[in-house]
C-alpha cells in the first residue's frame, strides 16, 4: 500500500512535470528556436553537446534534454506500475499508454526537426504536423492524468452504457480536441508572421492562416457550450462532490481562457500569453479527463444488482433436474 500512495504521488508528478516540457516545447516554437540545432536529431548540430552555441541552440537542445528527461520518467512510471499493481490492473495499463504517447510525441518532435518543419518554415504539411502534435500532446496529458488518478483510487472507466453523460462528455471532449488541433495551426500562423516576420502578401500559406484566424475564437465559443452541457449533465445525473468541485473549475478556466485568448489577439500573441494559453487549454483537457473519469466510473453494484448477480449464480449452480 505504500509503493501504491507513493507511485499516485510520483504519477501526478511525471503528469506536472510533462506540462513543463509542453510549455518549454511551446517556447521554443513561439521563439523560432525549433532550428537550434540544424536538421540533426537526437544530436545537436552534428554534437552530443553544441559548443559555443547561440541561444537558439540553448533553448532547444536544453528542450530535447527536459524531453529526454520525460521519457525516462515515463518508462519508471511504467517499471513502477507493473512493481505495485497486479497483472492486468487500469493502472498499469494506464501507465503503457502514457509511455506509448511520449514516444509518439518524441517521434513527432524528431520529425518536425528532420523535415525542417521548424522556425520560418512555410509550408502546408507543417500546419498538419502542429495539428497532429497538439492532439497527441492531449492524448499523453490525458493518459498521465488518468493514470495518476486510478493510483490515487479512483475507479476504472465504464463506456457502454452511459447515455446522456457519456454522449455529452463524448462530444465536449471531441469538441476541446479538435480546437486544440486548430489552436496549434492559429499559434503557427502568429509565429510565422509575428516572429518570422513573414508577410501574408508575400507568402499564399501565411495569408490563409491569417484569414482563418477568425475560427479559433468562434470555436471556443462552440465548444465553451459543449463542456457547459457536459458539466450540467454530469452534475444533473451524476451528482458527486467531486464532479461538482470539477465542474465548476472546469468552467472558471475556461472563461479565464476565453479572456485570455481576447487579450492575446488585443496584445498581438506575446510569447508569455501564448505559453499561459497552452497551459490553460491543457488544463482544461485534464480537467475533462478527470470529470469523465469521475462520471463514467465503474459503480458498485447496488443491493438489488447484488440480489440479482447472486441468484443467477445460484441457478447455473443448482443441479440440472430431468
Amino acid at each position: 500500500m505504500r509503493s501504491q500512495r507513493a507511485f499516485a504521488v510520483y504519477a501526478w508528478g511525471v503528469l506536472a512535470y510533462t506540462l513543463l516540457v509542453i510549455l518549454w516545447g511551446a517556447f521554443v516554437r513561439a521563439t523560432g528556436s525549433g532550428a537550434g540545432c540544424g536538421n540533426h536529431w537526437p544530436l545537436c548540430n552534428g554534437e552530443v553537446t553544441p559548443r559555443a552555441p547561440s541561444i537558439e541552440t540553448m533553448i532547444e537542445f536544453s528542450h530535447r534534454l527536459t524531453s529526454g528527461l520525460a521519457l525516462v520518467a515515463a518508462v519508471v512510471l511504467v517499471a513502477w506500475a507493473w512493481r505495485a499493481w497486479p497483472r492486468g490492473h487500469h493502472v498499469r495499463k494506464g501507465a503503457m499508454v502514457s509511455l506509448l504517447f511520449l514516444i509518439i510525441e518524441a517521434l513527432i518532435g524528431a520529425g518536425l526537426v528532420l523535415l525542417e518543419y521548424v522556425a520560418d518554415n512555410v509550408s502546408v504539411a507543417r500546419a498538419y504536423w502542429m495539428a497532429g502534435h497538439l492532439l497527441n500532446t492531449f492524448f499523453l496529458l490525458g493518459a498521465l492524468a488518468l493514470t495518476a488518478w486510478w493510483a490515487s483510487g479512483g475507479a476504472p472507466l465504464r463506456l457502454r452504457g452511459q447515455g446522456a453523460v457519456g454522449w455529452a462528455l463524448g462530444v465536449a471532449l471531441t469538441g476541446v480536441a479538435i480546437l486544440g488541433a486548430n489552436g496549434g495551426v492559429t499559434a503557427l500562423g502568429d509565429t510565422l508572421m509575428l516572429t518570422a516576420g513573414i508577410n501574408p502578401d508575400e507568402s499564399p500559406i501565411v495569408a490563409t492562416l491569417r484569414d482563418i484566424r477568425f475560427v479559433h475564437p468562434l470555436l471556443a465559443f462552440l465548444v465553451g457550450g459543449l463542456v457547459a452541457v457536459a458539466v450540467w449533465r454530469v452534475n444533473t445525473l451524476r451528482p458527486s462532490p467531486q464532479a461538482v468541485r470539477l465542474g465548476r473549475w472546469l468552467i472558471g478556466v475556461y472563461v479565464a481562457q476565453l479572456l485570455l485568448g481576447a487579450l492575446n489577439v488585443a496584445l498581438r500573441a506575446p510569447v508569455w500569453i501564448q505559453l499561459t494559453h497552452l497551459l490553460l487549454a491543457d488544463l482544461i483537457w485534464i480537467g475533462l479527463v478527470l470529470l469523465a473519469a469521475v462520471a463514467l466510473a465503474r459503480q458498485p453494484l447496488s443491493v438489488p444488482d447484488k440480489l440479482i448477480s447472486r441468484t443467477t449464480s445460484s441457478l447455473q449452480k443448482a443441479p440440472r433436474v430431468l
